[in-house]
C-alpha cells in the first residue's frame, strides 16, 4: 500500500495542542518537528559533540516547526485529509488564547490536486446499512438495487460514505430519522448526511459547516439527489462562536440533529443543542474516539441527554441520544 506524507505547521506551543487533535482524528504515529530544538542543542554548553556539519547546521535551522503524519493514498486516505482539514479550520476559529501559527497542511511528494482526483478510481459504489447505496457521481451502477441511491461528488470536502463515522452516522439515521422530521446537520462537510436524512424522509434539513466551500458543494450534491433547495439550507460559519449564526438555529426545535465531528466538539455540542431540538428530540453524534467516549457520555447527560444506542467501527464511535430536558 502506499501512503502519502503530510505536514502540519503549527507554532511550539501549537504542538501538544494540535497533536491532540490529530490523535482524535485517529491518527497515530505523529512526527513532531521542533525547530527550536536544534538551537538549544547547539546552545548547550553540556552537549557531548564537539563538531556538526554546516550543512546540517543550514538544515535544521531551516526546519519549520509543526508536525508530520502519513496518510493511505486511497480514497480513506482523501476522507481522512478532508476530515483533518475541517477540523484545525474549526480548531484556529475557536482558539483565542495561544498562538497555533497558519496550520497550513501540506501534502509532500505529491501535488495535493493529483492526488484529489487519483483517488478516485478507488471509490466505487457500495451499501451502507439496510436501505442506502452511495454512488460516486461519476460511476455507473452495474446492476439495478432496490435501496435507495445516494449520488455523491465530495470534491475537497469530508464525506464519501467511506470513513467509519460517516457509516455509522448513516446506519443511524436510517434507524432514527422519521418521515416528517426536520434536521439540522451540524459539520455538514459534502452534505451526505442532510442529504441521506431527506432521501429516507425527513421533510426539511439544515445544514452548517465552517468551511464556506461546503456551501456549493452540499448543494450540488442535493442537486444530483433531485432534492428540492425549498427542503434544503446550507450556510457556513462557526455555530460555537457566531452569535448571528446560533440564533438561526435557536429555538427552531428540530426532530433530529446530526453531527459528525470530533468529541471535543461534540461536548460543546451538547451544551447548545438543547436550544436546536424539540424535547424527546434525537442527538446522533459521531466522529468519537473510544478512549473519549465516557468524556462524551458524561457531557450529554449533563447537559439533558439520555443516550439510546452506542454503534462501533474500528476505533470510532457514534452515539445515539435522546433529549429529555
Amino acid at each position: 500500500m502506499e501512503w502519502i506524507e503530510v505536514f502540519v505547521s503549527t507554532t511550539k506551543i501549537g504542538l501538544e495542542i494540535v497533536s491532540g487533535l490529530l490523535y482524535q482524528c485517529g491518527l497515530t504515529g505523529l512526527m513532531i518537528e521542533d525547530g527550536s530544538d536544534f538551537e538549544e542543542f547547539l546552545k548547550n554548553p553540556n552537549r557531548q559533540w564537539d563538531y556538526v556539519e554546516e550543512e546540517l547546521v543550514e538544515q535544521k535551522q531551516k526546519q519549520p516547526t509543526g508536525i508530520t503524519f502519513f496518510l493511505r493514498d486511497n480514497v480513506y486516505g482523501t476522507e481522512q485529509l478532508s476530515d483533518i482539514k475541517s477540523a484545525l479550520l474549526s480548531l484556529k476559529s475557536k482558539e483565542k488564547e495561544f498562538d497555533l501559527g497558519t496550520l497550513e497542511v501540506t501534502v509532500k511528494n505529491i501535488k495535493e490536486e493529483d492526488w484529489s482526483n487519483n483517488w478516485k478510481k478507488y471509490f466505487k459504489p457500495f451499501p451502507i446499512g439496510d436501505k442506502m447505496m452511495i454512488k460516486p457521481s461519476w460511476e455507473e451502477l452495474k446492476e439495478p438495487t432496490d435501496k435507495i441511491v445516494l449520488k455523491i461528488d465530495p470534491a475537497h470536502i469530508f464525506g464519501t460514505g467511506t470513513h467509519e463515522t460517516t457509516q455509522l452516522c448513516i446506519e443511524l439515521i436510517e434507524k432514527f430519522v422519521q418521515k416528517k422530521d426536520k434536521v439540522l446537520d451540524i459539520g455538514c462537510g459534502s452534505g451526505i448526511l442532510s442529504i441521506a436524512s431527506l432521501l429516507l424522509g425527513a421533510e426539511e434539513a439544515d445544514a452548517v459547516d465552517i468551511d464556506p466551500n461546503a456551501i456549493a458543494v452540499a448543494y450540488e450534491n442535493a442537486d444530483r439527489n433531485d432534492i428540492d433547495r425549498k427542503r434544503y439550507h446550507v450556510t457556513a460559519g462557526n455555530i460555537l462562536e457566531d452569535e448571528n449564526l446560533h440564533k438561526t438555529y435557536s429555538g427552531k426545535q428540530y426532530d433530529v440533529v446530526e453531527a459528525n465531528i470530533v468529541a471535543d466538539i461534540i461536548m460543546a455540542l451538547s451544551k447548545q443543542v438543547p436550544q436546536y431540538i424539540k424535547k424527546g428530540g434525537i442527538f446522533i453524534s459521531s466522529g468519537i474516539i473510544k478512549q473519549r467516549l465516557e468524556e462524551v457520555y458524561q457531557a450529554l447527560k449533563e447537559n439533558g441527554f439520555v443516550v439510546l444506542d452506542t454503534k462501533y467501527k474500528k476505533d470510532w464511535v457514534a452515539i445515539v441520544s435522546r433529549y429529555d430536558g
